[in-house]
């Protein structure tokens, strides 16, 4: 009789080892041999081999609508060993409970979803009691959960109030949420089988079928896990979807739970970013007295007691959690959706395909729009608070798998402009043009960075009628701006040229591009600025104005046509008009800078010095308010034009090729500032001048202001104080020609011509487009004669 025992214990081992791993031809052999010598486990017996025949069908055929049909077929075996095993005349418990719940499953993949809910009511699943159970078990309830809440999604309730269509929903969500939790439980079950196996072989050797089935868990586990959120979400029940998805990733991680992981926290971020915001939103709990927790542990451990110090469970159906003294938790809604974003990318940089193998051409495919969406989420989290520096790091990881990408390539030349790497973002926007043939927007990118910041006028040029080009061959709305571009280039280079037929030649066409892009565009009011900016430089004031009247027509708060009509009115020698229009136009936009130095201009040429001193003295303040913190602090060039609506500050004319961008279409003014700069790297290599610390754009606006308080001076007399205010500017920027040129000013003040003569020659040799020093040189040239 022992004997016959323990050969009886065996092959129930065998069988329970074989259900585990999923060798389900071998579990229905080893049915098959226990009900032959052991007939009283007959009931036993039907139920494996049922349950063999049911998931061996599965593995081939998911339960899934296109399988119906096939499904019932090819489970009449099944189906027939299971109602024997759930009609068990000597009534096991445990046997007729599986053989019930596994019923439900196979009606559910024969689409009888009322006998598949009839199954789980007989089996009393909603009032099981949380216990400990066997791996297998585990499953089975878990796949009952899930497909029991399949099951009342696809048989709608024929319910008229309100409240019991609620009860309804609030069901099927809690067995979602049971399904994803028994889920988590039975896959760290899985890890822990693997881990033990792996550490009883003193090597790293997975088996291969512990491996297999904790990877592949099936459609219906992992719907389960993905849909209680989003049931939640559609019932708007927002902060309830939320908690279900910080209560699964805060579970501990399994090896089958990673790439859903990446759903998860990716699905998590669209909430936050979507739906929850100030006052809505509630930051997660904190783990529960980690510090005592903690302390409680060593004590126990002390005497001998074993603890479990990285994770807790509530009971023995709830997922074991992360604790610990070193968990991040998210004090807001950025911080949080940040970090979920920063994990879903490094999980997408993980889960790349770097290989361009055809036979991999689909995984790669997935993997990528996995990792950009990822990409396009994480650039509308980060933007908005301007960690720009963030989002490159990022980009610069997605190049190795962004082979030809062209999305990919466009969002990083974008993140470089806004760094300020200009040549780089040039290069990366050859390569997007390259990749989209038929895209204008690259090529007019191109052409701003030519204009703006690289000097590269032609090219420039060639760029925009390249995007004319490609806007005649396939329309995307862009026409005017491809001519508008054009007439920009044009006119820089009419502005750089001094032989006068060539400058008329750059101008004619100039003009002819901006009443081309007017003509495509009769509402765009950068069509009408520029005409007036060309006008304005052709000295043709009464044709600039009325261009620029119907610009702000279009589009009143637009600032450099603001500026522009200011210094038509001051051409004009209308200096109250302009005055009274600057003041205006600063109730408006009391940071702009480069209003306040006309407004100090204009007091100075019509009130008088004392007036313009105090517009100067605000400038200073204005500038230490919105700059100084800037000079301590590591930040880019581009986050210091951020702070006021002055990008080309002090520059004569300005123009704008968006709205949200003003900037001088002077590209001299360019390759002075790269003289200069070289001169101000030989002075700090001889030692004789030290760069000022944070961005040199935010100190050149206190230069100039310090310029105009000199000049401000020697008009009411006072060299002392001039001398004072232009050393303050030397100590910013020596070798700037602004201040040669002032420096010639206070010179010729003293009436040391030959010193002022030196300066005015220093800073045309720095700058030989700078008109107010070759005036004062043709005026000392004219008076030694």
């Amino acid at each position: 009789m022992t004997s016959k025992k323990g050969h009886s214990l065996r092959i129930e081992s065998e069988i329970d080892k074989n259900r585990c791993e999923g060798n389900w031809k071998k579990v229905i052999e080893l049915a098959e041999h226990l009900k032959e010598l052991y007939p009283s486990s007959e009931c036993l017996a039907y139920l494996l081999s049922g349950e063999g025949r049911l998931e061996s069908f599965l593995e081939q055929s998911p339960p899934i609508d296109a399988n119906i049909s096939k499904a019932k077929t090819g489970l009449i075996e099944a189906k027939k060993n299971l109602v024997l095993a759930a009609n068990d005349k000597d009534k096991h418990a445990v046997v007729v409970l599986d053989a019930h719940l596994l019923l439900g499953k196979l009606h559910y993949a024969m689409g009888m979803y009322d006998e598949a809910l009839n199954n789980y009511q007989q089996a009393e699943l909603h009032t099981l009691t949380e216990k400990q159970l066997p791996s297998r078990s585990l499953r089975i309830v878990a796949e009952s959960y899930a497909i029991k809440g399949l099951c009342l999604e696809k048989q709608l309730p024929n319910l008229k109030s309100k409240y019991k269509i609620a009860e309804w929903h609030d069901q099927i969500i809690k067995c979602f949420e049971m399904a994803g939790d028994l889920t988590l439980v039975y896959l760290q079950e899985q890890d822990k089988v693997m881990m033990q196996l792996q550490n009883g072989s003193g090597s790293y050797s997975p088996q291969p079928n512990v491996t297999n089935t904790t990877k592949n868990i099936g459609p219906t586990l992992e719907n389960a896990l993905l849909r209680a959120p989003l049931l939640q979400l559609q019932a708007g029940k927002t902060q309830a979807a939320i908690n279900r998805y910080r209560g699964i990733l805060s579970a501990v991680e399994s090896t089958a739970t990673q790439s859903l992981r990446l759903t998860l926290t990716r699905q998590m971020a669209e909430v936050l970013l979507r739906g929850v915001s100030g006052s809505l939103y509630k930051p997660p709990d904190a783990p529960p007295d980690i510090i005592g927790t903690s302390t409680i542990n060593r004590r126990l451990n002390h005497h001998g007691v074993n603890t479990t110090t990285n994770c807790a469970s509530e009971s023995p159906w709830k997922p074991k959690k992360y604790i610990g003294p070193n968990l991040f938790v998210p004090k807001n809604e950025n911080e949080e959706t940040i970090l979920l974003l920063l994990i879903s990318e490094a999980m997408a940089v993980r889960d790349a395909v770097l290989s361009q193998s055809p036979e991999f051409k689909d995984a790669r495919l997935r993997a990528f729009e996995n990792a950009t969406a990822v990409y396009d989420l994480l650039t509308l989290a980060v933007v908005r608070w301007h960690q720009v520096e963030l989002l490159h790091e990022s980009f610069e990881r997605a190049m190795k798998f962004s082979h030809e990408e062209v999305h990919v390539w466009m969002q990083y030349a974008l993140c470089l402009i806004n760094l300020g790497r200009y040549s780089q973002a040039h290069s990366v926007l050859e390569v997007v043009a390259r990749l989209s043939p038929q895209k204008v927007m690259p090529c007019l990118l191109s052409a701003r960075l030519c204009y703006e910041h690289l000097n590269l006028i032609k090219e420039g040029i060639e760029w925009s009628q390249k995007a004319l080009q490609r806007e005649t061959a396939s329309p995307q709305g862009l026409q005017s701006r491809c001519h508008l571009y054009i007439g920009i280039g044009n006119s820089i280079m009419a502005a750089n040229t001094n032989i006068k037929q060539d400058k008329i030649n750059y101008t004619t066409t100039a003009f002819d591009f901006f009443h081309k892009a007017q003509q495509c565009d009769p509402n765009d009011h950068l069509a009408e600025y520029y005409l007036a900016h060309e006008y304005g430089m052709n000295r043709q004031i009464n044709e600039a104005m009325v261009h620029v009247k119907i610009s702000l027509n279009l589009r009143a708060e637009h600032t450099p046509s603001l500026h522009l009509l200011t210094l038509l009115l001051s051409a004009h020698k209308q200096y109250s008009d302009a005055l009274h229009l600057i003041n205006s136009v600063l109730e408006e936009y009391p940071d702009n800078l480069n209003f306040h130095y006309v407004k100090a201009h204009l007091e100075l040429q019509s009130l008088g010095g004392d007036e313009a001193l105090l517009t100067i003295k605000h400038m200073l303040l204005l500038w230490r308010h919105l700059y100084e913190d800037q000079t301590n602090i590591d930040c880019n060039e581009q986050q210091s034009e951020r702070r006021s609506e002055t990008r080309s500050v002090f520059q004569l004319y300005t123009s704008e090729m968006s709205d949200k961008d003003s900037s001088s279409m002077h590209a001299q003014s360019l390759a002075a500032s790269r003289i200069e700069q070289a001169l101000s790297e030989v002075a700090s290599s001889l030692s004789s001048f030290t760069p000022k610390p944070g961005p040199q754009r935010a100190w050149l606006l206190q230069l100039q202001i310090w310029l105009l308080l000199t000049e401000v001076f020697l008009v009411l007399d006072k060299p002392d104080n001039a001398i004072l205010s232009l050393q303050e500017a030397a100590n910013i920027f020596p070798m700037s020609h602004d201040i040669m040129y002032t420096k010639g000013l206070l010179h010729e003040y003293k009436a040391e011509y030959n010193e002022a003569k030196q300066c005015y020659q220093n800073a045309v040799s720095i700058n030989p487009c700078h008109i107010k020093s070759l005036q004062h040189l043709v005026n000392k040239y004219v008076y030694n004669l």
